[in-house]
């Protein structure tokens, strides 16, 4: 598995999405846990969570708890370079839109309670989930500078970011922000001006359903199209198969070195198949219909 870094710290090229594995239709937990561990055998070394990835009946915070069991399932020396990212700032409401919670006092507490339920010391990495249009985002950018400054986190990133925010964002942290986390995919190319800010200043862009998403991915991927081609291509020239979900992965990777994308999976198969990616090469002129 090839790395890229978030801040100084060296992680897998491809991630882990674990939102599937605990939302509406998620798997039984022998799955859910399974599927952890694929992508750690597989050498990936980010997850992704948050607070908020989780259904009403089981609370705030179902993913992370699921995320600090199956990594506990596993040796100490299976697991110390693994980077867990998770977000707050949201609260999860089943059958509508999340909540908003973006107080400085908010995170702050959904923090410590995110810290608790990882099991960790600190939090590797630590995201506003969305921005609050109640509360000033420097305002809760600055509850983020003080969980940097009291060591409740390590590194500290936003999601859903345009980059009028992101600037904010790193200019209240004093140069500190090492991630933004935006929806970008095949099909879904809006966050294309922030992933090329984020190249040109050396911070992370973490795709978030950079395969489009549950149920959303068919269209570009179905037979004929650019990626399937390609897929078909790589596929004939070599002796493995190479899914379309690969290529876009690998073409969503050639967009900079400091893009990383986290695909969301529910079964280790899935997983399995999106580490693949970060060893794939395109030719210029394969990422050129793939971009087109």
């Amino acid at each position: 598995m090839k790395t890229r870094r978030i801040g100084d710290v060296p992680i897998s090229a491809i991630g882990l999405g674990a939102m599937p594995l605990s939302i509406e239709g998620r798997p039984d937990r022998a799955r859910a846990i399974a599927t952890v561990h694929a992508a750690l055998d597989a050498g990936i070394t980010l997850i992704d969570t948050a607070d908020a990835y989780t259904v009403d009946a089981d609370g705030q915070g179902h993913n992370e708890r699921l995320i600090a069991e199956a990594l506990r399932s596993r040796s100490p020396e299976s697991t110390e370079h693994v980077l867990v990212a998770t977000k707050g700032g949201l609260l999860h409401r089943d059958g509508g839109p999340w909540d908003r919670a973006g107080s400085p006092e908010a995170l702050m507490n959904a923090a410590r309670e995110s810290l608790a339920r990882l099991e960790v010391d600190a939090i590797g990495l630590y995201q506003l989930h969305r921005p609050d249009p109640t509360v000033p985002y420097e305002d809760s950018i600055g509850a983020l500078l003080d969980l940097l400054d009291e060591g409740i986190i390590l590194m500290a990133g936003i999601s859903n970011a345009n980059i009028e925010q992101i600037k904010l964002a790193d200019r209240v942290l004093g140069g500190r922000l090492v991630s933004v986390q935006n929806q970008f995919s095949p099909a879904y190319r809006s966050s294309i001006d922030e992933l090329k800010y984020c190249v040109a200043h050396e911070i992370a862009f973490l795709p978030w359903s950079p395969l489009g998403g549950i149920g959303r991915g068919g269209e570009v991927f179905a037979a004929g199209t650019a990626f399937a081609d390609v897929a078909a291509e790589l596929s004939e020239a070599s002796e493995f198969r190479v899914s379309p979900q690969q290529v876009a992965l690998a073409w969503e990777l050639s967009l900079g070195h400091t893009v990383i994308p986290i695909p969301g999976a529910s079964r280790p198969e899935s997983i399995m198949d999106s580490a693949k990616a970060s060893e794939l090469v395109l030719s210029e002129e394969q990422l050129a219909r793939l971009s087109a």
